[in-house]
């Protein structure tokens, strides 16, 4: 993943690791929407939706896994570190306040803090199988992204009046995840759905 992810940084900018992104800001609003998805309004009946907040989780990892790249640059020391963390045990059953957790240690850091995302994917009951499964797939849709004009600012996110998530969800659960051409054809079952809804190649 941590390979993966530096390939995805690279593609959008090969000076990614010198460019200041501000990886800390990317992770606190990705926990106020993954808060949105399971409901926090007293005053309004709502219902957890745990696949939007799994895809929250995800999109997270990617904004950690870039922001330790960053700070650290040796992959097989992240690695370990993380490893390290994730054999954790879950100190909370309140995924709002691991939520919450996350984003203020991230603010108050100005970095990623690995330890609370480890606790908020033990709450969420989020296996490193299904993480890893997760990002698999988002990482292909963002490479199918960039492909098709998303930094020029001319990709259409809306499929058929749907996100381009939802079809990865449902591309991803009709696929073999531990294919070997799992990536390739999740890839162009995005695109088959792409050309037919938003006829682009």
């Amino acid at each position: 993943m941590l390979e993966l992810q530096d390939a995805m940084n690279t593609r959008i900018n090969p000076e990614w690791r010198q460019a200041g992104n501000e990886w800390y800001r990317a992770i606190w609003i990705e926990c106020a929407e993954m808060l949105d998805h399971y409901g926090w309004k007293w005053w309004k009946h709502q219902e957890p939706d745990m696949a939007q907040v799994i895809l929250e989780i995800v999109d997270i990892w990617h904004f950690i896994l870039s922001d330790l790249l960053e700070t650290s640059g040796d992959t097989d020391d992240i690695a370990s570190h993380i490893e390290t963390i994730m054999q954790s045990s879950c100190e909370t059953t309140d995924i709002p306040a691991a939520i919450e957790i996350l984003a203020g240690n991230t603010l108050g850091h100005r970095h990623a803090d690995v330890e609370a995302f480890v606790q908020l994917m033990l709450v969420a009951d989020l296996t490193l199988d299904d993480l890893y499964r997760g990002y698999i797939g988002k990482n292909v849709l963002n490479f199918f992204r960039q492909d098709h004009g998303y930094k020029q600012g001319t990709y259409e996110k809306l499929w058929g009046g749907r996100e381009d998530n939802e079809y990865l969800v449902e591309t991803a659960a009709d696929l073999d995840t531990d294919s070997p051409s799992f990536q390739q054809d999740l890839y162009e079952g995005l695109k088959a759905h792409y050309t037919r809804l938003c006829k682009q190649e």
